[in-house]
């Protein structure tokens, strides 16, 4: 396989994580393959985000025309969602930009590399739907049982209760939160009901 130049890219999702056992494994598999390469890095960077400035760099530099294989130490380092993943490689394909994930052992230059990565983004789709549908499933089941989802409801109190409760508030001088403890409702509604009247912010 021919390649002007690889963009290696690796990632970690804290500052106290550190890219040189990645980077290190991809330079080798570079400098193997006689490729020359530059660095792209995200520190601190969650794999669920889309931008990145590390990725957002390599990816301007994609659409230049500046490299021609795109390198990672795995998949999950350049992205998370199954969707993402498959936008960014058929981007890639379109431009003639081919993938090497050292992890899985990927490499889309090949059409058995090509065939692993179709197959990996398809199991991880389908594992995707299966999680979605016991979730719907278990939802389903819950409401035939007649179980509560979600969390309880608020009481809406009356304007007699909310009455009441300021003049626990202003006469008791009752703490907001044991206003709300006894009428059932949020500190800041127990708040908002009595800055209504004026009471001070305290």
């Amino acid at each position: 396989m021919k390649a002007t130049r690889a963009g290696i890219y690796v990632r970690v999702s804290t500052n106290s994580q550190d890219t040189a056992m990645q980077e290190a494994e991809l330079k080798e598999s570079a400098e193997r393959r006689g490729w020359p390469f530059i660095v792209y890095r995200d520190h601190a960077q969650s794999g669920a985000k889309e931008k990145r400035p590390g990725l957002d760099s390599m990816l301007a530099d994609v659409r230049r025309g500046r490299i021609s294989v795109v390198m990672v130490w795995a998949l999950d380092r350049l992205a998370r969602s199954v969707k993402h993943l498959v936008e960014l490689a058929e981007e890639f394909n379109a431009r003639g930009v081919h993938l090497v994930a050292l992890k899985q052992s990927i490499d889309t230059s090949s059409p058995a590399g090509m065939l692993t990565y179709v197959v990996l983004s398809a199991v991880a789709a389908f594992e995707r739907e299966m999680l979605r549908e016991r979730v719907r499933s278990g939802i389903r089941s819950a409401k035939l049982k007649g179980k509560r989802l979600g969390r309880p409801s608020l009481n809406q109190l009356t304007p007699e209760q909310i009455a009441k409760l300021r003049s626990d508030r202003k006469r008791k001088q009752l703490p907001f939160r044991e206003l709300a403890s006894k009428y059932k409702i949020t500190l800041w509604s127990a708040y908002q009901l009595c800055a209504q009247r004026g009471e001070p912010n305290v």
